[in-house]
């Protein structure tokens, strides 16, 4: 255990945030999302959900500033009658750590999952909302 290091944060994580660097990507998914067949490196976090996972995370990751969306959301896919109320939760979040750089860009499903496999690490969770994947492009600490 290290002081101020949120405890939710596994070593392997810890390891993949700091090896990150300006501008790579990570996705923190929810349970559906396939994150095995799409990730280079994966995490699992199976017993949380996003929220607690980006709120952790979002203690330690600037966001990228000179990215006009530093932040993806997977789009409903038309036809779906669905209102994801857990991006609101997200929007809480991201700006709680980064209030002036809190944008959010929707991303088509398939145009995610490309996003997904060039991502530095994708975080797989037990979050049984749907649409809850989200991905942060990193920054630099200034």
């Amino acid at each position: 255990m290290l002081k101020g290091i949120p405890p939710i944060l596994s070593p392997e994580l810890l390891k993949i945030l700091m090896e990150m660097g300006h501008g790579d990507e990570i996705v923190i998914a929810d349970g559906n999302f396939p994150g095995a067949a799409l990730a280079q490196r994966l995490v699992r976090l199976d017993g949380h959900g996003v929220p607690e996972v980006l709120d952790a995370v979002m203690k330690l990751l600037p966001l990228d500033t000179y990215t006009p969306e530093p932040v993806g959301l997977m789009e409903v896919v038309p036809g779906d009658d669905v209102k994801p109320v857990i991006w609101e939760e997200y929007k809480r979040i991201i700006s709680r750590y980064e209030p002036e750089n809190c944008k959010i860009e929707l991303i088509e499903r398939f145009a995610f999952y490309e996003r997904a496999k060039k991502a530095y690490a994708v975080v797989m969770t037990g979050e049984t909302a749907i649409y809850a994947n989200i991905i942060l492009k990193k920054g630099v600490v200034k």
